[in-house]
């Protein structure tokens, strides 16, 4: 397994325990209305990161595309975390966005995942 694989792999686990850790959140929310946008993101994002590492784990060709997708998730993170007291914690996810995406471009990863 290339290691662009295996850092997705680790990242896709930091974003199952980041909704993990905002289910409490979204079900004291679903109390008073059942239906709420921060529900909808969380469902949508859990959803989409298990068949994304389904995928990969499967040795997909789309799970490519979907791990890409699932990494553009550390785009908008970077200025968000720029401006807020956590500045430090933006160069930590500049870091790993720019490793995310240099691993999965690579041709081995490539080669990797290639199932139809």
């Amino acid at each position: 397994m290339p290691n662009g694989v295996r850092l997705f792999l680790a990242y896709a686990a930091l974003v199952l325990v980041g909704v993990g850790l905002s289910l409490r959140y979204v079900v004291d929310l679903a109390i008073s209305a059942p239906v709420s946008l921060p529900g909808i993101v969380v469902m949508a994002l859990l959803a989409y990161t298990i068949f994304t590492i389904t995928l990969v784990l499967q040795r997909k060709e789309a799970g490519r595309a979907f791990a890409l997708g699932l990494a553009s998730l550390t785009i908008p993170a970077v200025p968000l975390l720029a401006i807020s007291p956590m500045a430090p914690a933006a160069i930590v996810v500049l870091v790993l966005g720019v490793l995310l995406f240099v691993g999965l471009t690579r041709p081995n990863v490539r080669a990797y995942l290639n199932e139809p």
